[in-house]
């Protein structure tokens, strides 16, 4: 379970890069930036959890992970409706983000009832 989300969480990297890439130039500081961070985030606090001693602390930052992904998930609307991304990226996109969050929530409840 954990090489499949690390994968997943590695592929949705890859293709926000990808996708991103083809944004207006303008972009560069603004919604590539944010969502480029915001997509690195999710793995980075996963990784940053795994070092907490205890469940609790490892839940705090698989939520702020999630709530990453949420942002994630939100910029990619926005750029569908700026028609930066096509309808097709944005659903592959939007698929993976599901898969992520439906691995976070398990996770989180399974930190938070061990």
């Amino acid at each position: 379970t954990k090489i499949k989300s690390r994968k997943a969480r590695i592929e949705s990297v890859t293709s926000i890069y990808k996708i991103t890439k083809d944004f207006p130039p303008e972009e560069k500081f603004g919604l590539i930036s944010q969502i480029r961070r915001a997509t690195v985030s999710i793995s980075s606090n996963l990784a940053e959890g795994t070092s907490r001693k205890t469940n609790r602390d490892k839940a705090h930052f698989t939520t702020i992970s999630y709530s990453s992904t949420m942002e994630v998930l939100n910029q990619l609307i926005i750029s569908k409706e700026l028609n930066y991304i096509s309808e097709n990226d944005y659903i592959l996109v939007r698929q993976k983000i599901e898969k992520i969050t439906n691995m976070l929530n398990s996770l989180r409840n399974s930190q938070l009832n061990a």
